[in-house]
């Protein structure tokens, strides 16, 4: 009888996930991390950088749908769209069911990400077919410091503030994006844990308030991530992203995110509220 293989991953000294593994299907190590496929009977296939769960089949909806969706139907008309990481195409799978973006383009600083999500999660890449996808392999905070693009909607799909992605959470950063935002642009980051990381978040949060004048907080719920409750902050030059301006989602086939939602997911419990 073959030993079992169970993989779990500590969120403190104390506590953490862990399930079963199937199969290993890739171990390998980029320029930047190293990178696991594994295949798991209760989530399905799920990647993890440098050993930690960046997603699993069975819930990456929920993250996806919710930093891509809230900011594009918070703004009026948008008509392109930046990612700075995403190499996984959960967000570019999201952002092309927009029929009415002109352009959708990505800066990943490791190409090894998207190779592999393409080998082993198609369904989630097929995004990348899309002929208004522009793949720009590079620094993103150096993409925003130097690009003379602009944008309706930048989001910011980024592993931990530590390492590659730790310039990701800088004011600096920040700055520059506001700078190739439109006068009616947003800006959606994940802004981490808030019962684990919540220092990273607050300081996320701060760095976005030293920007923009429009700063707001929401949540949303995912399993395979750190306590269940997951955070994203957006933020706008000048609208409240609680007001959703249209009605285009209606002919999308989303799993998690409807105008419900959008409302709710402003709603912060007081422990949230208080640090923020």
């Amino acid at each position: 009888m073959e030993p079992e293989i169970w993989f779990t991953e500590k969120h403190t000294h104390f506590t953490g996930i862990t399930f079963k593994v199937g199969t290993v299907l890739y171990t390998g190590k980029s320029k930047f991390q190293r990178i696991d496929v594994l295949d798991t009977p209760e989530y399905g296939r799920v990647l993890l950088l440098d050993g930690l769960i960046m997603f699993a089949e069975r819930d990456e909806f929920v993250y996806h749908e919710m930093i891509t969706h809230v900011p594009l139907f918070s703004h009026p008309d948008p008509k392109d769209a930046l990612l700075i990481g995403g190499g996984d195409g959960g967000v570019i799978r999201e952002l092309v069911k927009h029929a009415y973006l002109k352009r959708i383009d990505q800066v990943e600083i490791d190409e090894e990400v998207i190779r592999i999500a393409k080998e082993f999660f198609p369904a989630m890449s097929s995004g990348y077919k899309d002929s208004r996808v522009n793949v720009k392999i590079g620094d993103g905070s150096e993409y925003v410091k130097n690009t003379n693009n602009k944008y309706d909607v930048v989001i910011v799909d980024s592993t931990d503030p530590v390492g590659p992605a730790e310039c990701l959470f800088k004011e600096d950063f920040y700055r520059n994006v506001y700078g190739i935002l439109r006068e009616d642009g947003f800006i959606s980051i994940q802004s981490e844990s808030p019962f684990f990381d919540m220092n990273w978040t607050s300081a996320a949060v701060t760095n976005l308030r030293r920007v923009f004048p429009v700063v707001k907080t929401y949540l949303c719920f995912i399993p395979t991530y750190p306590g269940g409750m997951w955070s994203f902050t957006i933020a706008s030059k000048i609208y409240d992203p609680e007001d959703i301006r249209n009605e285009r989602f209606k002919e999308m086939d989303l799993k998690y995110y409807n105008k419900e939602i959008h409302k709710a997911c402003f709603a912060l419990p007081n422990f949230v509220r208080s640090k923020l």
